[in-house]
């Protein structure tokens, strides 16, 4: 007798087992699991959050109204180029310095909370040019988030190299002719504008 009782509840096991299953099958009563949310994220579109699926590819060309993100994370003190990836200041130094003094300080910058800034290389700082804004400037795009840019000359980290002795100067961008790369002694004094992501270890020569 307790054997088939035995049997008896096996059956009756295997059986719930078998409706559990077939409510996983399409047509049944099974519950789709939530997909995975990033609480830190928020859309492009908007002026303020942490845009996703962003990537340092630079194969964007964004309008004015969606290309730049202001930075809950770093306090609002911090802007994202969503067609770059690149995370400007937002409000960048309005003192003058030496190439050398702005490498440095670049270096040591803390903007909302977080160190890891550099001097941008030329080809970074010319991505914020606008060549359609008119003389004076500064030359950047319309609706731009930036505060405190002076339409001036600005140091990039990248040394001219065209010849053996301009490695003592540096290419710089005038954001003011508007938008026009030169290069400049680097014992000359100008603006300098911090950049987080990207960048090249070996462009310091």
């Amino acid at each position: 007798m307790s054997q088939r009782k035995s049997l008896v509840l096996a059956c009756l096991a295997l059986s719930a087992l078998s409706v559990l299953a077939g409510c996983g099958q399409s047509g049944g009563n099974a519950i789709a699991a939530d997909p995975p949310s990033n609480s830190n994220s928020s859309s492009t579109s908007g002026s303020t959050g942490d845009p996703t699926g962003l990537t340092q590819n630079w194969d964007k060309n964004l309008p004015s109204g969606s290309r730049f993100t202001v930075l809950t994370a770093f306090n609002n003190q911090a802007v994202r180029d969503n067609e770059t990836g690149l995370v400007w200041e937002r409000s960048p130094s309005s003192s003058t310095v030496s190439w050398y003094d702005a490498v440095r300080t670049c270096w040591q910058r803390q903007v909302g909370g977080r160190m890891g800034w550099h001097l941008p290389t030329i080809e970074e700082l010319s991505t914020l040019v606008d060549p359609t804004v008119p003389a004076t400037g500064p030359a950047l795009p319309s609706g731009h988030p930036f505060t405190n840019v002076i339409a001036s000359t600005y140091w990039s980290t990248t040394t001219d190299v065209r010849v053996p002795f301009l490695p003592t100067q540096a290419w710089e961008v005038r954001f003011g002719i508007p938008g026009q790369v030169g290069d400049s002694g680097k014992d000359n004094l100008q603006y300098f504008w911090c950049v987080r992501g990207s960048g090249n270890g070996d462009k310091y020569k």
